[in-house]
């Protein structure tokens, strides 16, 4: 579609000298009705204040065709206080500019009503205040969420699944933040129902969840059940399932093809070892393959040295040659 510069003032030439086509400019005016009639002059004033604050020229573009608004703010009234208040809860300057980066709008809303009851939410779950700050910086998206209408709904429902003594579900949210972008309805719920019906208790989800709380939000159907089929067909019963997703959470979510199989293959037909060996052990499958498992069974069975999947794996490098005398091996 084509524009006109003079039925829409010099911002149209302010973007054209900037690269932008007019198909992505008309998308802009229609996403933005803010832009209408609107003078260059604030939009060069916002362009050169983000270039500022050390956002690279070649990805402002994208960040504007993102969020247009965002050079229609004003400067000392929105934009400056936005970034000094985000700068305070970041420990590096780049974590800022990544959390703009990746959701512009986060600089179009409103820090008194969206940021700060935002803060002061987080904070009265128990999340430490240098937390809250990582918490908004990793899922900037945060900010655009309803307090009322979505984030307690997603608190409600971790606190029905029993962690309910101070301080746990903040552990969570700080675990992954964007465990709050989910719906209860269509993905938290069903997962945790799904985890139950494998035979996990209570404790044992609520174990799940405070360690991994990723397995929440992974899509039964695409994702868990293949992989609960992997474990049954490599002969892993009910109950063992259970304890192994306890033990070691993201085995559920881990890939069939590039993970689980080779360590399983490994276990059975290189180590000789019984499949139900790794149910006392679930930290087995946490452990590199080329690194950890084919590094240190190469060197036991140079020393015909037998010990439990335990004693081979945990503690570094050194610990481990230590431990069976093997240095001097490598």
């Amino acid at each position: 579609m084509e524009i006109s510069s003079s039925q829409n003032g010099s911002i149209v030439g302010f973007f054209r000298e900037r690269g932008f086509d007019d198909k992505n400019i008309h998308e802009m005016f229609k996403r933005c009705n803010r832009l209408e009639g609107m003078e260059s002059d604030r939009a060069s004033e916002n362009w050169a204040y983000l270039k500022s604050i050390g956002i690279q020229e070649r990805k402002l573009p994208s960040l504007v065709s993102k969020c247009p608004k965002i050079l229609t703010l004003g400067l000392n009234e929105k934009l400056v206080p936005m970034v000094q208040c985000l700068t305070t809860l970041g420990t590096k300057q780049s974590e800022v500019i990544s959390a703009i980066t990746k959701f512009p709008h986060l600089l179009s809303h409103s820090l008194e009503e969206k940021l700060c009851p935002l803060l002061a939410f987080f904070q009265a779950l128990g999340v430490p205040e240098k937390q809250v700050g990582k918490l908004l910086l990793l899922n900037p998206r945060l900010i655009s969420y309803s307090i009322e209408s979505k984030l307690t709904q997603i608190v409600d429902f971790l606190g029905s699944l029993g962690l309910c003594k101070e301080g746990m579900i903040g552990k969570v949210l700080v675990k992954n933040p964007f465990i709050m972008g989910y719906s209860v309805e269509k993905r938290l719920r069903p997962t945790s129902l799904f985890l139950k019906s494998i035979g996990l208790t209570e404790v044992d989800l609520q174990r799940v969840v405070m360690s991994f709380p990723e397995v929440l939000c992974r899509d039964v159907e695409k994702i868990l059940k293949p992989n609960l089929t992997f474990l049954k067909r490599c002969g892993f019963g009910d109950g063992q399932v259970a304890v192994l997703v306890t033990g070691y959470p993201p085995i559920l979510i881990k890939s069939i093809k590039n993970s689980l199989e080779p360590r399983i293959r490994f276990l059975v037909e290189v180590m000789g070892r019984r499949i139900d060996e790794v149910v006392d052990y679930p930290d087995f499958f946490r452990y590199g393959l080329k690194k950890r498992l084919e590094f240190r069974q190469r060197l036991l069975k140079q020393r015909n040295i037998d010990c439990s999947l335990c004693e081979m794996l945990e503690g570094n490098q050194k610990k481990f040659l230590l431990k069976f005398g093997l240095i001097g091996l490598t």
